[in-house]
């Protein structure tokens, strides 16, 4: 069955058109869309296929999907634009904005630290069940009261799902309130992004079916991340979020309606290039403050590179928001940042092109880190300008 494209391109970018249809009809996407921002502009607004396997519903303009660690992104914009107002210092310990956060050694590691995947918090030590990243106080408390899995500062590891928790009671402590509602505040609703840290029982009917990898990291657990007890373990497998063969977790409505800011965002394609765009365009879009050019420079700038502690693979990080590098070679040479997601959503811009980028997907890639995908559409971009 050909998938049913729609949307609109400028002509110039028919390259990204033509890389969209081959992902349906070579690269077995089921549904998906892109968006490109160029200088400020839309230049690529596309859609297509479908909300499940079944094939029976289409994918529309409106539909949402779990976007998984493109979230961070997102986040990354907020705790940003808390230092951008000087309500948040980077150098300053976590402690002195979270008290509690001292406890077990850990009274002097500063903020970009948590930022920057260095903290040495990549997981939570306690045992968990899935019900308890639904509420905020049990695993915000197990972090406040554990200690680091090394010393701060001497490596970097991803922290996959540590870091929404970590970043996001920062930004409630600063400025109180939750990092949801913070970012729907400050940037959806100006911006007018259809994206959410959390979502409510209306937003349902919009949001499609997330369809699980069978394979590598999602069936877990996997020697790639290390042996179990290890950080690399419980970073990726305690709990684990993926359930082959079954119902998808993130079809459930309790993970839907949790903020889980490191992985539950909900978001269009058009939504995460509108942001990325508006921060390469001098900060702003149609009007509307995104971040200061000062603040995203700082941001975007290498705070921590080489062999990642979790993933197995070299990665590099700036204020919140991946860089380009070994794992993600498109972008390597220019100053281009964003954050992808676990199966292949991508949020991406690029200050020296300009480029505002987003692709989100219902079926999930089995790769960890990248998807050719995304990739394959945004080779596309850099091919029409």
């Amino acid at each position: 069955m050909t998938a049913p494209i729609h949307g609109w391109n400028d002509p110039r970018f028919d390259a990204v058109r033509t890389a969209f249809e081959e992902n349906f009809a070579s690269a077995d996407e089921v549904g998906a869309a892109v968006a490109v921002y160029v200088n400020g502009e839309p230049v690529v607004d596309l859609w297509g296929g479908w909300y499940a396997p079944d094939r029976e519903r289409e994918w529309d303009r409106n539909t949402l999907v779990n976007v998984f660690s493109s979230t961070k992104g997102l986040v990354a914009f907020c705790a940003n634009r808390l230092v951008e107002q000087g309500r948040l210092d980077l150098d300053a310990p976590v402690a002195r904005y979270w008290p509690e956060f001292a406890q077990a050694g850990k009274a002097d590691i500063p903020v970009r630290m948590l930022l920057n995947h260095q903290a040495g918090m990549a997981a939570v030590r306690r045992p968990l069940v899935l019900e308890d990243y639904f509420n905020w106080e049990t695993v915000t408390t197990a972090l406040a009261e554990q200690e680091p899995w090394w010393t701060p500062g001497e490596q970097h590891g991803y922290h996959a799902m540590t870091f929404g928790w970590l970043v996001g009671e920062v930004i409630r402590r600063v400025d109180g309130r939750s990092v949801g509602q913070y970012f729907r505040e400050e940037f959806a609703a100006p911006l007018d992004l259809d994206a959410h840290i959390g979502t409510g029982p209306e937003y349902d009917a919009r949001i499609s079916s997330v369809i699980e990898p069978q394979a590598d990291f999602a069936t877990g657990p996997s020697d790639a991340f290390g042996e179990r007890g290890s950080v690399g373990f419980n970073a990726i497998y305690n709990p684990p979020i993926f359930n082959p063969g079954g119902p998808a977790v993130a079809s459930r409505r309790d993970w839907k309606a949790a903020e889980i800011p490191a992985a539950n965002g909900h978001a269009t394609a058009r939504a995460l290039a509108r942001i990325y765009g508006g921060a390469v365009n001098g900060g702003e879009i149609d009007g509307v403050h995104v971040i200061d050019p000062d603040t995203l420079a700082r941001g975007v700038g290498v705070e921590s590179s080489g062999q990642d502690a979790i993933l197995p693979v070299p990665t590099k990080f700036g204020l919140g928001w991946g860089l380009m590098g070994e794992a993600t070679p498109l972008g390597a040479d220019r100053r281009a940042f964003g954050h992808g997601g676990a199966g292949g959503s991508l949020g991406f811009g690029d200050l020296d092109g300009g480029i505002g980028f987003g692709y989100v997907m219902n079926r999930m890639g089995a790769d960890a880190v990248g998807d050719l995908r995304a990739f394959t559409l945004l080779a596309a971009v850099y091919e029409s300008l």
